[in-house]
């Protein structure tokens, strides 16, 4: 809970809205930067290029470039990223399974931040 704990900065890596939807992308395996941008709608190719080299500097995920041209690079879970990937799937499993439950506070007027 320290602020200065190194912690803080992988937290924020693995928990964002892309890091967590890059992560469980890529547990159905290998894929290049164009097929993630398809698979993880929504994400600018800026935001996910940035999420991808936080969670390669984390040792979340592998970088492959093929040093062709035109250029080609996939990305890959590592054995650690693998067990991040299944820890946050759980929670955007639940999140899921929960929402009607979300949706109900936000139209009652609870806060939602």
């Amino acid at each position: 809970m320290a602020a200065e704990c190194p912690s803080r900065a992988v937290l924020r890596h693995l928990t964002s809205r892309w890091g967590v939807l890059v992560l469980i992308a890529l547990q159905s395996g290998t894929h290049r930067f164009s097929d993630l941008r398809r698979k993880v709608r929504g994400v600018s190719e800026r935001m996910l290029a940035q999420t991808l080299q936080w969670l390669e500097a984390d040792g979340m995920v592998k970088r492959r470039d093929f040093q062709v041209v035109p250029p080609r690079v996939e990305y890959a879970l590592t054995p650690l990223g693998v067990e991040a990937a299944e820890k946050v799937r759980i929670l955007a499993d639940w999140i899921e399974i929960s929402l009607p439950r979300i949706v109900a506070n936000w139209e009652a007027g609870e806060p939602t931040e």
